[in-house]
């Protein structure tokens, strides 16, 4: 399953990070930012528990980034 998340964060870089923590996040098979358009599109592992994948990678993308917000 993939899904669109709207995010906003500040620079590239800072997007890069966040792309890096989402795809290292357990149930998360890919994972895409893009810093210009702000929108993050996460593929999940079969059978993964979307709600709780998605609150684990908040909390991953808090930790390199601390000011961005996915707005799931």
């Amino acid at each position: 399953m993939k899904k669109t998340y709207k995010i906003e964060v500040d620079c590239a870089n800072c997007a890069n990070k966040m792309e890096e923590a989402t795809r290292n996040t357990p149930g998360v098979k890919n994972a895409v930012v893009n810093f210009m358009t702000l929108k993050m599109k996460v593929e999940f592992e079969d059978g993964a528990d979307v709600d709780a994948v998605m609150q684990q990678v908040v909390k991953n993308c808090k930790v390199v980034e601390d000011d961005c917000e996915i707005f799931l």
